[in-house]
């Protein structure tokens, strides 16, 4: 668990401390300043918030050397946030005993110092020694009691927020985020990628009637009977995922329940062999299927890594952080994390040279389709897909393959902290992956990494539905519209995708990547020509097939994997290793030697080196770790300052000749001077103690006339990030 208390006292031969104990600092006997300060220093609490316990006369350590600096103020805990109001008096204690141990259920003695890890890495310690025993007790036990005991899903401060806030609920006319709640939008997307000539979007499963954990309306492919879709309740259905260009498809299935009797057993070979007709007709359409629940990743693999990775980041002070830099890269290493990405990233290259290269329609199969199949289709088309590289296809693509995928966000998030083997970062996994290509690939897309820092934060952040169910259905029954009480209002949540409620317009510029290059428009004769050889490359028969023509439809050789696939999985027309090995090179190697195209397929390097640590995510919280004035920072304020020399010099030559002004693109200001930033800006800033970031990553404003958080002087984290 992420979320800990950490006692620092208790053992060893200490000398005893006095037992007179001071609730009152020397300097506060001669001036009456310091209450009218503390006075000013209010809480701000959010529709529905509640404030449960506070303590006083609270000590929070800014860490440098060996001794203990810290601030003076306020610990509060309420149902949505612990949040510290402090003053501008800094206090020294150097007393710290470095035993620790996780706090947790009733205690019998309460520490006199807590340290809090976040989900989003960042460490706060408090001193709680001066501060009264009953208020200690409290505060304590609040925050145990909120960060750590299992809940009930109606008991989450989202729904708090939700109904207090009703009222006050607005959306960003702006954001056109498509949500794929109805058949419409599902409709729109096939013509998009031009999959309605061989898909159809259906609604069968409306009012969830087949499946709880589909979504009210997906694609399935034309020829395939509705009532198929009812028959095992949506499993071992071929769902749609993505049309390319040469007609190609990607598709996920879920495993059809295990069975031992043989009746059924032949039921179901049956029914696959059916369905299958319907997605593979040699020579005209050939499927590869890719197991991941038997030939990938396994989820307690990512699970073990990341725990072993975060471990790196979660650093208590500056001696704990040059302990470990020695042994630094070989722990990152016995983590795995990184050959984890370099892993699915690999995976995601498999299948676009599949449908790019052969042709072939891809199926990904998976227990229950929502984990790795949402995971792995996501970068695949965000590799061959440049509207998924814009903010709101890459919306969209979140929409589309989480959120209406039916990844179990609750469980994995372990928003209800009911079950930490569930707890799997997959979404997290993915970001991450992202990152890779943004990193590399920076011109290719519209947003930034710091969208993506942002992103990867508000999973945990209660205020928004988007990353708190399960499924819709679960979504759809708890908020109110799928209830049998019609008299009641149903609640309304806003979307994560409304960064305005989040951060004022000056920092969202941050979000949006300036050195984007946008995709050329192309005449009426240009587009009429990609049509015309669209449309024919889709009526040819497949050439260069490099399938195996041994390998066919239950075939002798594959009737041990027919037997796997009755509990978990299918797994048939499986290439060998070896020639899927070759293409795969081949085809990896030939990308790389060609110039870039942007607005095309777009693959990343996975050699050792080119997978990276996402430092703005991982290390923005440790001052050493900071480059000040330098990093990547520095390199786009220069590219900026060219930009902006490039734009004045345009605007010059199109005065001389009379023409109209070109649209100025402003450039965030708060880049305009790297020296005074960190290369982790905008999440640090050049002062090493300083605690209040230009983007504050748990920050709200609320829905109404209060000032944004970034200028308030209280700092709070989430009880959902800790």
């Amino acid at each position: 668990m992420l979320g800990k208390g950490v006692v620092g006292g208790g053992g060893g031969t200490k000398a005893p401390k006095p037992s007179f104990v001071s609730y009152v600092r020397p300097e506060e006997i001669h001036t009456n300043e310091k209450e009218v300060t503390e006075k000013e220093v209010t809480l701000h609490l959010l529709p529905g918030e509640q404030l449960l316990c506070e303590a006083s006369t609270v000590l929070k350590y800014v860490q440098e050397d060996s001794c203990q600096h810290g601030v003076y103020g306020r610990l509060v805990c309420t149902d949505f946030k612990i949040a510290f109001l402090g003053d501008d008096e800094s206090a020294l204690d150097n007393d710290f005993d470095e035993k620790k141990k996780t706090l947790f259920g009733q205690l019998k003695k309460y520490p006199e110092k807590l340290i809090i890890h976040c989900k989003d890495l960042r460490v706060f310690q408090f001193c709680l020694r001066y501060t009264k025993e009953e208020e200690v007790k409290r505060i304590v036990s609040g925050i145990i009691h909120h960060t750590q005991a299992p809940k009930l899903l109606k008991r989450l401060f989202l729904f708090s927020y939700a109904t207090a806030a009703q009222n006050n609920t607005v959306t960003d006319p702006k954001n056109h985020t498509v949500m794929f709640d109805t058949l419409k939008d599902w409709c729109w997307e096939l013509e998009r990628t031009k999959g309605n000539m061989k898909y159809k979007a259906v609604s069968v499963n409306e009012g969830y009637k087949v499946c709880e954990r589909l979504p009210a309306y997906f694609v399935v492919p034309t020829p395939l009977p509705e009532e198929n879709v009812q028959r095992f309740q949506g499993h071992g259905i071929p769902i749609w995922c993505w049309s390319c260009h040469n007609g190609s498809a990607l598709l996920k299935m879920s495993a059809l329940p295990k069975e031992q009797d043989d009746g059924i057993l032949q039921i179901q070979k049956s029914f696959l062999d059916g369905v299958y007709k319907t997605i593979h007709r040699p020579p005209y359409e050939i499927v590869k299927t890719e197991d991941l629940s038997s030939n990938f990743l396994s989820l307690q693999e990512i699970q073990t890594a990341y725990s072993k990775f975060k471990q790196l980041f979660l650093i208590d002070n500056s001696t704990e952080f040059w302990d470990t830099d020695i042994k630094w890269f070989s722990l990152l290493e016995s983590s795995s994390w990184l050959d984890i990405i370099r892993r699915c990233l690999k995976k995601a290259i498999e299948i676009t040279e599949c449908m790019e290269a052969q042709n072939m329609n891809v199926l990904l199969l998976e227990e229950n389709a929502s984990d790795l199949c949402c995971l792995i289709s996501s970068l695949v088309q965000l590799m061959m897909d440049p509207h998924c590289r814009t903010r709101i296809g890459f919306q969209s693509l979140i929409q589309k393959e989480w959120v209406m995928g039916g990844h179990c966000f609750l469980d994995r998030c372990n928003h209800l902290r009911q079950n930490d083997k569930e707890e799997v970062p997959v979404f997290l996994l993915f970001l991450d992956c992202v990152w890779q290509l943004v990193h590399q690939h920076p011109p290719a897309f519209e947003f930034t990494e710091t969208y993506l820092t942002v992103l990867s934060d508000s999973l945990y952040i209660p205020i928004f539905s988007t990353f708190f169910f399960n499924s819709p259905h679960q979504k759809d029954t708890n908020m109110g519209r799928e209830g049998q009480d019609t008299q009641s209002k149903p609640l309304n949540l806003l979307t994560v995708w409304d960064w305005s409620v989040q951060f004022e317009p000056k920092a969202q510029t941050l979000l949006k990547n300036p050195l984007y290059v946008e995709k050329p428009k192309l005449d009426k004769g240009q587009r009429k020509g990609m049509r015309f050889k669209h449309q024919r490359q889709l009526s040819l028969p497949l050439t260069q097939s490099k399938s195996s023509p041994k390998r066919g439809f239950f075939r002798e050789e594959t009737d041990h994997l027919i037997k796997n696939l009755l509990g978990k999985r299918i797994s048939k027309l499986i290439n060998s290793s070896d020639e899927l090995q070759d293409n795969f090179r081949e085809f990896y190697d030939s990308w790389h030697s060609k110039p870039t195209d942007y607005h095309g397929l777009l693959l990343p390097h996975i050699e050792g080196p080119e997978i990276k640590v996402w430092a703005q995510r991982y290390l923005r919280w440790i001052p050493e770790a900071q480059i000040l004035g330098g990093g990547r920072v520095a390199t786009m304020s220069k590219l900026l300052e060219m930009m902006e020399e490039v734009q004045s010099l345009q605007e010059k030559i199109d005065e001389r000749h009379h023409s109209q002004q070109a649209p100025q693109a402003e450039a965030p200001c708060l880049l305009r001077n790297s020296a005074r930033l960190s290369s982790l800006f905008p999440f640090a800033l050049l002062q090493r103690h300083s605690s209040k970031p230009v983007l504050p990553t748990s920050g709200w404003k609320a829905l109404g006339d209060e000032d944004d958080l970034a200028k308030r002087e209280d700092e709070f984290v989430d009880l959902g990030d800790v």
